[in-house]
């Protein structure tokens, strides 16, 4: 499914709306898609932007505008912004997602040589789903020269906004291995041909970048299929292709075509597709930027990429989004991570029962942890096992509960919270790698984290008094109640 073959799904199914008034891409759209988003509302189709600019006349940010005059695509928002549009971009409930991918993680190599056979059949099932290149790609129906970022309707989305910025990329590098990565980094559009590079130090493209020679050579795309959008957000292991990824989430192969200009392939339905190089020792201010924190992430130095080709499909569709103080957009593709990458975090840590990450902690701030437990101490050595998993070392709160506690009930989890920790005991702080993002740690990317043990605790773990047992009715009674509601005629269930 391409990205036009979703928009005409949302419409069949009552999902999207069409803006057909004159909307601005500088502030006007993101007004407009927070509160869509805020009220849980559709996905919206701008389909006449037009640049009226920043006050003073000149579009924010990119000063001349040598295409100001030229049409502007119409512009996508809040495609993934509630649980049904985000099951139906991927094309599966998570929970059958996730039903998928923990089979495939069961996969091993036995012993007898039946069940081998049968194994290897599906690892090859497996590999069936890698991605395919095809010779040309959609996206090369109309090539814009020279590449002119100004005939995109870039957003600005807040009015600190240090300039308009590409919000929803899909950025495409190889290691020198030659594995791609591909990654979604805000870029900064600074003129015609250069944005910035905002790739975080522990993001694989930073790590690209700091093994390659002297450039290296990025692709951009721009409006793919929603599920390879998706995975180029998702916390995969180094070295796991994203595309593969969403091969196995589509239950199809992704089909890739070469670029132009650089050595790269990209979704080959992707609507635009910008070509260029990023430039060791070549840095600019990029920033600030309203960031899904709810806060302005502060302007720093960050690499350059220069745009040498960009192509597109006829009458393309632009994807943007606004992120900011939670619930957002980019929430529904955070529990998709959740609920996606549980089966992976019980299979390194079986005792693991269920998780949640907080929408309010945007993610990386706190996660809460219902564990199996069955010796002491075991919540501490599961704090720190999140803190080892990847991009779960930037979580900020990990909270642990026991197996029966619902991760999802916020009024439990902090029923527990409150009554079952003793701060002294049941709390540990550590210092380790905090995401860039954090603007409450003394230092920039470093800092405390703390861990909070909420489960029962044992006479092992110091706590010598009687544990009292919780209030819970007579079943007898539940049921006799239950059994007579209807008589009592009382005004609520």
């Amino acid at each position: 499914m391409d990205l036009r073959s979703f928009i005409h799904l949302l419409e069949r199914e009552g999902e999207l709306v069409r803006v057909r008034a004159e909307v601005d891409p500088y502030l006007e759209m993101a007004e407009i898609a927070d509160r869509a988003s805020k009220a849980h509302g559709p996905a919206l189709l701008f389909e006449r932007p037009v640049r009226r600019g920043a006050p003073g006349g000149a579009p924010a940010g990119l000063g001349r505008v040598s295409a100001w005059d030229a049409p502007l695509p119409p512009v996508l928002m809040n495609q993934f912004g509630s649980f049904r549009r985000l099951e139906l971009a991927l094309g599966a409930s998570l929970d059958e997602l996730a039903g998928r991918l923990a089979g495939l993680l069961e996969l091993d190599l036995p012993s007898g040589l039946a069940a081998k056979v049968r194994a290897l059949g599906e690892l090859r099932e497996l590999a069936s789903f890698a991605p395919k290149t095809v010779k040309k790609g959609a996206f090369r129906e109309v090539v814009v020269e020279p590449p002119d970022l100004t005939r995109l309707p870039v957003l600005t989305t807040w009015p600190g906004d240090g300039g308009p910025f590409i919000t929803l990329p899909v950025v495409v590098t190889k290691d020198r291995q030659g594995r791609r990565n591909a990654g979604m980094y805000r870029l900064q559009v600074y003129d015609e041909r250069t944005t910035g590079m905002h790739w975080h130090v522990h993001h694989d493209g930073a790590a690209n970048f700091r093994a390659a020679d002297r450039r290296l050579e990025v692709a951009v795309a721009l409006g793919t299929d929603p599920v390879v959008t998706y995975a180029a957000t998702a916390p995969l292991p180094p070295g796991i292709s994203e595309f593969l990824f969403a091969g196995l989430l589509r239950g199809a192969p992704v089909e890739l075509a070469p670029c132009a200009t650089v050595d790269l392939e990209v979704p080959a339905d992707a609507e635009i597709v910008l070509e260029g190089y990023v430039e060791k020792d070549e840095t600019r201010l990029e920033g600030p930027f309203g960031d899904h924190t709810g806060y302005y992430s502060l302007a720093d130095e960050y690499p350059v990429f220069h745009v040498t080709a960009m192509s597109h499909r006829r009458d393309p569709v632009y994807p943007a989004t606004i992120v900011g103080r939670p619930p957002m957009e980019d929430a529904y593709l955070g529990k998709a991570t959740e609920r996606l990458f549980l089966p992976l975090l019980k299979l390194v840590q079986p005792e693991i029962v269920d998780m949640d990450l907080p929408i309010e902690g945007v993610f990386h701030d706190c996660a809460i942890v219902a564990i199996c437990k069955s010796y002491p101490g075991q919540a501490r050595k599961v704090m720190s096992a999140v803190w080892g998993m990847g991009q779960m070392m930037f979580t900020k709160f990990v909270v642990v509960v026991d197996e029966h506690v619902d991760v999802h009930d916020y009024s439990e989890v902090t029923w527990r919270v409150f009554n079952n920790v003793d701060p002294r005991r049941d709390c540990v702080v550590v210092d380790g790698p905090l995401d860039v993002l954090d603007h409450s740690s003394p230092s920039p990317r470093y800092g405390a984290k703390m861990g909070v043990d909420a489960t029962r605790t044992w006479p092992e773990e110091g706590h010598g008094r009687e544990w009292p047992a919780e209030l819970a009715q007579d079943p007898d009674v539940v049921r006799r109640v239950s059994e007579r509601w209807a008589e009592l005629g009382l005004p609520f269930a």
